[in-house]
C-alpha cells in the first residue's frame, strides 16, 4: 500500500516541468514545423491524441506559413520550453475585438500531461491582458468531436458558424474524406469593470 507521503513525492517527481513561454524568431522556424508534424501527422501523430492522420495525408504547415505568421504584425507564435527544448506551440492574433487560437501544437509525448492547458490559458492571457480582446475565437475540423470536446470543458462554445475546407490547396493537408469543414469555437473573456 502506498503512503499519502508516498503519492505526493510521486506526484512531484512526474509533474511536468513548469513551461518556460517565449515569442517565436526566425530562428525557431524549422523546429516549429517540426513540432506541427509530429503532432499532426504520420506515426508521430499517432502517439498522441490530436493527430489528423485519419482525416488527412500530407504537410500539415511548412516553413514559409511560419515564418509570414511570426513576421504578420498582430501576431504571434507562441513556443513553450521545458528545460530548454521546445514542447508546444500555438499561433494568436489579434482579430479586431477577438484574438484568434490556432495552430497549436504539443509533443505527442507531452499530450495529457497538462502542458497544452497551460499553453491556451497563456494565450488567452496574452489576447486578454496585452491585447484587451473580448473573446478568443478558433476553428477546428468538425469531426474532431474530442478536441472540440477539450475546448468545450476549457469554456468554448460552438456558434454554428462554419469555414469551406481548403480543398485543392495541399499546403492545408491532403483530405481523406470529402466532407471535412472547419466549426468556429468561441470563448468570451470576462472583463473586469473599473
Amino acid at each position: 500500500m502506498v503512503s499519502g507521503t508516498e503519492r505526493h513525492y510521486h506526484s512531484l517527481m512526474t509533474a511536468p516541468t513548469s513551461p518556460v513561454f517565449r515569442p517565436a524568431s526566425s530562428a525557431d522556424v524549422a523546429a516549429i514545423v517540426a513540432l506541427v508534424e509530429s503532432a499532426y501527422r504520420g506515426e508521430s501523430g499517432l502517439r498522441g491524441w490530436t493527430t489528423e492522420s485519419h482525416l488527412l495525408d500530407g504537410q500539415r504547415t511548412d516553413a514559409a506559413d511560419v515564418a509570414a505568421l511570426i513576421a504578420r504584425p498582430g501576431s504571434r507564435l507562441l513556443l513553450a520550453e521545458c528545460d530548454g527544448r521546445l514542447k508546444a506551440s500555438c499561433h494568436v492574433e489579434q482579430q479586431g475585438e477577438n484574438g484568434y487560437f490556432g495552430m497549436f501544437a504539443v509533443d505527442p509525448a507531452e499530450q495529457g500531461s497538462g502542458l497544452g492547458k497551460q499553453v491556451l490559458t497563456e494565450a488567452e492571457r496574452i489576447a486578454r491582458d496585452e491585447w484587451h480582446c473580448r473573446a478568443m475565437r478558433m476553428t477546428v475540423i468538425e469531426q474532431r468531436a474530442e478536441l472540440i470536446a477539450w475546448y468545450e470543458r476549457r469554456g468554448y462554445h460552438r456558434t454554428g458558424q462554419y469555414q469551406p475546407f481548403p480543398y485543392g490547396d495541399e499546403r492545408f493537408g491532403i483530405p481523406r474524406r470529402d466532407d471535412l469543414r472547419f466549426e468556429v469555437l468561441l470563448k468570451e473573456f470576462v472583463v473586469a469593470t473599473a
